[in-house]
């Protein structure tokens, strides 16, 4: 007769990160729809039983992934930018943390990146987590101008906020599927593109379109 596989008993959170860690992998490689709990529990070397007493659904499951990739990259950005540094410094480090966490966990900004947003409910995840980012990121700029004397209108800040973000977003969907760059470069490269615009506006710089 065969007998059922024996678990080794571990604390209850090594568990559930041995779980994340196996739904993330599948997930990313399987998208969210043929990802099966199966797949997951042998990833992770436990029972499909197990996974739902600790975890919940599929559903419950993927959120659990996004809120945690999600935290890992929000730490990860929060920790790097110190605020008394001067604003590029605070730009520079918060980027090369954040291709830094890409680049760590490519599985995990797949997750977040590619598999939740076309999904409801989960896009309403991601959404609430890059709110969170464009509220950083016009933070940063909005102090840094006024450690100068200078404001800028609130939209203003916004919008430069949230094209920042989409384009570091875009780049590191480059850095997922290169495995050979390196995060730093990039996100020198990123900060090449960015600064040289952001310290124009900074300094009150602006382009205007032509009047003929």
């Amino acid at each position: 007769m065969s007998t059922p596989p024996a678990f080794k008993r571990l604390p209850r959170a090594v568990r559930e990160q041995q779980m994340l860690d196996a739904a993330v992998k599948v997930f990313s490689r399987r998208g969210f729809h043929a990802a099966s709990m199966d797949e997951i529990a042998e990833d992770a070397g436990i029972s499909k039983p197990m996974v739902y007493a600790y975890l919940g659904t599929k559903e419950e499951l993927f959120v659990a992934c996004l809120h945690r990739e999600g935290t890992r990259m929000m730490q990860a950005i929060a920790g790097a930018a110190a605020p008394d540094l001067p604003a590029d410094e605070r730009l520079w480090r918060g980027l090369r943390a954040f291709f830094g966490f890409v680049g760590a966990y490519r599985d995990g900004w797949a997750v977040l990146y590619r598999q939740a947003r076309g999904e409801q409910p989960f896009a309403g995840e991601l959404a609430t987590m890059r709110t969170r980012l464009v509220e950083v990121v016009a933070g940063m700029f909005d102090h840094a101008l006024r450690a100068e004397g200078r404001e800028i209108a609130p939209t203003d800040l916004e919008v430069v906020a949230y094209a920042l973000v989409g384009a570091t977003e875009s780049l590191a969907d480059w850095l997922a599927d290169h495995p050979e760059a390196d995060p730093e470069k990039t996100a020198t490269r990123m900060m090449n593109v960015a600064w040289l615009g952001a310290a124009q506006l900074l300094h009150g710089v602006t382009w205007r379109p032509p009047t003929h």
